[in-house]
């Protein structure tokens, strides 16, 4: 996959996903489910099928849905 940088599932136009990608910044790459079936099959994987975004890798822990304040949150 991408080694040891954290990976955000999401698109461009959720503001949850663009909260997430300015805290992570250059920790983390981002994944535009959008427009790619496999790359949103991936997510899916990750989040138990649930279609809430971002859905963020970080290793084995895998958050779904941002909130800067440690929160859940998502769209």
């Amino acid at each position: 996959m991408s080694g040891d940088k954290i990976r955000i599932y999401g698109t461009d136009t959720c503001p949850f996903t663009r909260q997430a990608r300015a805290t992570y910044k250059e920790k983390a790459i981002f994944i535009n489910v959008a427009d790619d079936q496999d790359k949103l099959d991936e997510m899916l994987a990750y989040s138990g099928g649930k279609r809430i975004i971002p859905v963020i890798v970080d290793g084995g822990k895998v958050t779904v849905g941002f909130s800067p304040d440690g929160g859940s949150g998502g769209g």
